[in-house]
């Protein structure tokens, strides 16, 4: 490579769809929990907070699944393509 040109990578960003059930709390709040993805349960005071958490929560369990070897939630299984790398050009002045 031509000294002073810096190659870069860009990796794609997987999402993978989840199904999530909301109930709401005797106390207040909501409850997400997900067939999907087992252990996953957050609460939050509205629908909107309960999802954003279970969302956060969930990738926190694959990642934390992918750093330890353990086995992936099944909806995440099937969509682990083939890692693909691309080199794109990027303009400075």
């Amino acid at each position: 490579m031509p000294k002073g040109k810096r190659q870069e990578r860009v990796a794609p960003v997987d999402e993978v769809p989840i199904r999530l059930r909301i109930e709401p709390l005797e106390q207040g709040g909501y409850v997400a929990t997900s067939p999907d993805v087992p252990g996953l349960v957050a609460e939050g005071r509205s629908v909107t907070e309960a999802v954003e958490i279970a969302q956060g929560l969930a990738r926190r369990i694959v990642e934390s699944c992918l750093d330890h070897g353990d086995p992936l939630p099944p909806a995440f299984k099937k969509s682990r393509p083939v890692r693909r790398d691309f080199v794109v050009p990027v303009g400075i002045s």
